[in-house]
């Protein structure tokens, strides 16, 4: 067997990533603002060992408000929330770094990586999307080069401000009244094209020094960053091949890069809808995809593809002259996926929804629990992931299922551990180190 382990991160959104999930009649169309909906569902991966779970986010108003359950609490006020009700499981946060200040987003990290003993997460995004842009005082949203170029001085600051505390700045001397050693504390003074942060945080370095830093572009400028920064990137392949190319990319330029391929881990999303055979589990998708409103999908898709309202026919394929991902300002990476699926499948605008409702560009995988495993396993084994972000199309139903039936067999495989052991913080059990504070010289040998 093999002692290389799997990494599982359970995506929770609100009832479900497929967007029928709340019209079922177990599902509860109020979840998405419900703490113990949450609770249970952090609570349920962390007895299935997983690494971590994870919540997305944007600042805007996602979807109209007729197509599925809209708005979502704050993320890292929420895993705040979960870090108490739960004991080992990390805690990732989607965080933008194009409407947000380091100085402010930096203590909430800190804060919530205290709180928690180590936990903590970033899921690092530049943000796409004139909605989101005109929130802040914006026209559209700036370019895609810039909102990286962004992203990279946002880090930067962010990393000097988490080092800004020595480890053993607090000295707490009673006899000596003497709390602190200012001479260990070193602030920023960082002056950019983008930031000018003079002082140092106002927490003091965190359990694991810095979150752990996750990332989830996949395209040219995406891939790059996270060569640079990310230490764990979730991504959305639909075939193995895709995936291994993926894979063998990004560990290639992280080594480039001058850092450890083996301290970047690759997730690729998978959607299991599990049965008890396998037509069993295609007729609970097929189920999901009864109840897919094609309205609310092709005002979506038509988004996503930057084309005018009124398009798309529905049961014509998609247009031959659609623009390059050059041209593209917004989610480049999921531009080029939808399309060449449809195109590689030649799919219609109908078709392209059904397959886009479970998991909009995941791979979406109906099949018995062995089955899911088999899939899981493959492309651990073959180059194509160090784990999954796993995205049940139905909450919590479908985190039951795949906690229940699919981890013992992962585990008896030896694929998956089972139980947490000694390793306490989530950087520890990614396999990394804890870094160093870039403010300490290290001793001369």
């Amino acid at each position: 067997m093999t002692t290389r382990r799997l990494h599982l991160n359970a995506f929770l959104m609100n009832t479900g990533h497929h967007e029928a999930s709340w019209r079922l009649p177990e599902s509860d169309p109020y979840a998405h603002t419900d703490l113990a909906h949450y609770a249970g569902l952090a609570r349920t991966a962390e007895r299935g060992t997983f690494d971590s779970l994870f919540l997305a986010d944007g600042p805007q108003l996602w979807n109209n408000l007729a197509q599925r359950p809209a708005g979502a609490l704050e993320p890292l006020t929420l895993l705040t929330a979960l870090a108490t009700a739960t004991e080992h499981i990390g805690l990732i946060a989607t965080a933008s770094t194009s409407y947000n200040s380091p100085y402010n987003l930096a203590r909430k990290f800190a804060s919530l990586d205290i709180i928690s003993g180590g936990r903590a997460g970033w899921n690092i995004v530049t943000t796409a999307g004139a909605e989101a842009a005109r929130n802040f005082g914006l026209e559209a949203e700036p370019a895609h080069a810039e909102r990286y170029a962004r992203a990279a001085e946002f880090l930067d600051v962010s990393l000097k401000l988490w080092d800004s505390w020595e480890d053993d700045a607090i000295v707490a001397d009673k006899a000596a009244g003497v709390w602190g050693d200012d001479g260990k504390i070193h602030p920023p003074r960082h002056r950019g094209t983008y930031f000018s942060v003079a002082g140092a945080l106002n927490v003091p370095r965190s359990p694991q020094g810095y979150p752990l830093l996750v990332q989830a572009g996949s395209s040219e400028d995406g891939k790059a960053f996270a060569a640079r920064y990310a230490e764990a990137v979730f991504t959305a392949q639909q075939t193995l091949g895709d995936a291994q190319a993926f894979y063998a990319d990004l560990k290639s330029r992280t080594a480039r890069a001058g850092r450890d391929p083996g301290h970047i881990k690759v997730l690729p999303g998978i959607v299991p809808v599990l049965g008890s055979t396998e037509a069993e589990a295609r007729a609970a998708e097929q189920l999901l995809e009864d109840h897919i409103v094609y309205d609310h999908g092709v005002g979506r898709l038509e988004s996503l593809l930057q084309l005018e309202p009124g398009t798309l026919e529905l049961d014509a394929p998609l247009p031959a002259d659609l623009p390059p991902e050059s041209a593209v300002e917004g989610a480049k990476s999921r531009y080029t996926l939808v399309v060449e699926l449809a195109r590689r499948e030649r799919l219609t605008v109908r078709q392209l929804i059904g397959r886009l409702g479970g998991g909009r560009g995941h791979l979406t995988f109906a099949g018995t629990p062995g089955q899911v495993a088999d899939k899981i396993e493959t492309w651990f084994t073959e180059g194509a992931a160090d784990g999954f972000n796993i995205m049940p199309a139905v909450l919590p139903s479908g985190l039951d299922a795949f906690v229940e039936h699919v981890v013992p067999l992962l585990r008896a495989r030896g694929l998956l551990r089972t139980e947490y052991g000694p390793r306490r913080t989530l950087r520890e059990r990614y396999g990394l180190p804890r870094p160093a504070n870039q403010y300490l010289t290290p001793a001369l040998v």
